[in-house]
Parts: C-alpha cells; structure tokens; sequence
C-alpha cells in the first residue's frame, strides 16, 4: 500500500493479488547490455517464507526481510504495527518504522531495477510494491525479490502463497513501475546497502536514530561515517548519537575531525558544547569562534546558536 510521504501522492489503496503484465525499458536495456560485474544467475535459498494470509502481504514481506537480516519474527507479530485496516493493507511508512522497531536500517533504494539486482547479488533480499492490475483498478501488493535469472529474462520473488513465484523481468518492472519504483532493503545496522546513496541513508539512519538504543544508532552511524567521512549529516548524527551514549569523548573526537573536514558551523558549535561539558572551556571557547567565524561567513543559519554558544563558553572561563 503506498502513502504520500514517500512516493508523492498515489492513491492509498489494498490488495495482494496474482501476478499480471507486459514489458518496460529498464528490463530491456539490461537484458541487452548487462553490467560485466552483476552475475548472470542468483537465488537467495535461505530466504526464509512466510505464505500471506489475505491483505497481510505487508507484515508477511517484512516479516521475511528481518528473518534474513537475523531479526526472525513472525508476521502476526507485526501485524498491527503494519496492517492499517481502514486501508486495508500496509504503508509504506509503517513498514520501514516496524522494521526499525527490530534492530534493522530498512532503506529506500534508488529507482532503478539494476540497483534491486544488485542488492540480489549482494545477498539482500528486496522489499517491492507492485500493483497488479490496471492503474485505474490498483491491487498493491508487497513482495521480496530474492533472486534472478538475466538470461532466463526472470526475477524470483516470496510472493504469496507461492516460496518462489517467477515473473519475467518485463512483467515485474510494468508492474513495480506503477508504486514509482519503490523497493527497500532491512540490513543490521553494520551493514550498507550495495547500492546505498547519501541521500536516502541520510534519511533511513534519522529514522533508525529515533527509536534504536544509542548503542545501536552509533553503530549505524559509524557504518554510514566510514563510507562518508566528508558527509556533515552522518558526521552530525555519529557525534549526537556519541553524547546520547554518554560517551563525551568520543563524541569530542567525531565533532572535531568533522569540523577539521568540512569546517562545518554545526561541527564546531556542537564540538563547543561537549568541550563545555567536559570542562574544557578553554577549548569550547576556540570552538565556537570558529562556529560563529562560520556561520558569518557561509553559514548564517547557524549564527544565532553559535553566538549562544561563544557566550555560554566565555561565561564557564
């Protein structure tokens, strides 16, 4: 089932349905020059299965998600995070923030078949919405993909009732097309996506962050950090994450190589006030000059905290 926030209005309605549909250009193009580097064949066996009883393909796709990230639960115990009965089915929303609720990182991939394949080839199964009718008569429906054929022209999905529907690649990108594409993966919290993007990790880790234990956001952050070092957001949220913990030190550690990086106002006043909080005004002071030398400069949404910031530490020498 869709919803708004993320996929910018299509309409919010049921269903989980048998598989219908025609071709699309994605699929052609990768059937005719497919990328030296994506192998030709996979099937993720160990994919577990739970058979969808009517509308629950929602808690069931999820439930598979989290038992190959090693989160096994099973789908009734997700049912009324996820199941919305007035839609009757699942949205989006709910989906990813259940998943979140279970020590994964559930993160929206790029809408592109490729990157669904890749993640195949990566050992990660795929959370799809397809609609399998007519757009003007829509029956939504959540499957996994867990696996491919390039030369066979097939994708194989946990759909259903059925451990291993096969649909040609023409039939599942005209029907995936129809959801805009969406598709995402349900990783451990150490564990990127093959084809993870700063954008949407930005925005997969905010959410991890808002209901995950501190210990667990950090290792999410750290991940995403060491892929993106320069990033100012993940860098923000490895050091808020770092404070959450109660780990000031470390938290000093991450603010000061960020605001080393990418002189970022947000680094600096932030790395100000743990200095202010380990009893370092001394330092908190040489930090939020430079916040406020920042947000003068380049920065000026910033000005107004770091100035509150430079006068806490001027106040505390």
């Amino acid at each position: 089932m869709l919803t708004a926030g993320l996929v910018g209005g299509l309409p919010l309605l049921p269903g989980c349905a048998a598989l219908v549909g025609s071709g699309a250009p994605q699929s052609q193009a990768l059937r005719a020059q497919p990328p030296a580097d994506l192998p030709a064949r996979v099937n993720l066996t160990d994919t577990p299965f739970h058979p969808q009883t009517a509308l629950q393909c929602g808690p069931a796709v999820l439930a598979t998600l989290l038992g190959a990230a090693g989160r096994p639960v099973a789908p009734e115990a997700l049912s009324q995070a996820v199941f919305v009965p007035e839609r009757g089915g699942s949205l989006q929303l709910e989906m990813l923030a259940a998943g979140r609720r279970h020590d994964v990182v559930p993160t929206v991939l790029p809408p592109r078949l490729v990157a669904v394949l890749r993640e195949v080839a990566a050992g990660h199964p795929v959370g799809v919405l397809l609609n399998l009718s007519l757009p003007i008569m829509p029956m939504w429906h959540y499957a996994v993909v867990v696996g491919y054929d390039l030369p066979g022209g097939e994708v194989l999905l946990r759909s259903g009732e059925t451990r291993e529907a096969r649909m040609t690649l023409t039939t599942f990108e005209h029907t995936w097309a129809r959801s805009r594409h969406w598709a995402f993966v349900a990783l451990p919290p150490d564990t990127l996506p093959a084809t993870t993007e700063v954008a949407a990790t930005r925005d997969a880790l905010l959410g991890f962050s808002r209901l995950a234990p501190p210990a667990r956001a950090t290792l999410a952050w750290q991940t995403a950090s060491a892929r993106w070092p320069d990033d100012t957001v993940i860098g923000m949220g490895l050091g808020n994450s770092l404070v959450a913990q109660g780990d000031l030190a470390a938290a000093e550690a991450a603010f000061a190589q960020l605001a080393a990086r990418t002189d970022s106002a947000a680094a600096w006043n932030n790395l100000a006030g743990v200095r202010l909080q380990r009893g370092n005004p001394t330092g908190a002071r040489e930090a939020a000059r430079q916040a406020v030398r920042r947000a003068t400069e380049a920065e000026p949404v910033w000005l107004d905290a770091a100035r509150a910031t430079a006068a806490q530490a001027e106040a505390a020498r």
